[in-house]
């Protein structure tokens, strides 16, 4: 799991790659990794809860290390987290659900929609991703050049929220709209989409 990749490395993205499609790179403690997001049909979950209301756990606080949260999520009864640790896609078992800077990722290089971006405080922030992701301004990011993923694509996020592996507070979970790319966080006991993805470590 997370062995470096031997193979090269899409650069566009959208392309097909390692029981998925690639959605960008991102780091974690200085290491580089490709992040692969599952195919819509065997990795994407319908409405449903992050966890239970009030319930704090205190290893899903990450905002970019969406295994960890997942792994933590599991371990104290998340249905969605265990979800996404048991797929098994194309392979490939070790799938989880992207934290909150994993998850902008994919909205910034997959976004399926034309509409312009959401502009409020700093969406779009992501110092994990690699390069740096700063705010949104209303025309960038633009949508993904991936046909497959623009709206109405086979693999196209939904236009609506999806939950991400990082927990805000013991009530509430960040997420994000995949529409004009508004981040916020809301009740964990609220529906709604989550997709799965995994990760490999870039070697230099």
């Amino acid at each position: 799991m997370n062995a470096p990749i031997q193979t090269p490395v899409p650069t566009t993205p959208g392309a097909a790659f390692a029981g998925g499609f690639y959605a960008g790179r991102f780091q974690i403690d200085g290491q580089e990794y490709a992040l692969i997001v599952a195919p819509k049909a065997l990795g994407e979950h319908a409405p449903t809860t992050w966890g239970k209301y009030g319930q704090d756990i205190e290893g899903a606080r990450s905002y970019n290390d969406g295994r960890a949260n997942t792994e933590a999520m599991a371990a104290a009864g998340c249905e969605l987290a265990q979800w996404a640790l048991e797929l098994v896609i194309e392979g490939h078992n070790d799938w989880y659900l992207p934290s909150r800077d994993e998850l902008e990722l994919c909205y910034r290089n997959l976004k399926p929609t034309e509409d312009e971006n959401w502009c409020s405080f700093r969406d779009g922030d992501n110092p994990s991703s690699l390069p740096v992701g700063y705010p949104y301004t209303d025309q960038a990011p633009t949508q993904t050049e991936a046909p497959a993923f623009q709206a109405e694509g086979p693999e196209a996020f939904q236009a609506t929220t999806y939950w991400s592996s990082t927990q805000y507070s013991p009530h509430y979970a960040w997420l994000q709209l995949f529409v004009d790319g508004y981040q916020d966080h809301d009740h964990k006991d609220g529906p709604r989409r989550a997709v799965a993805v995994r990760r490999f470590k870039v070697t230099p």
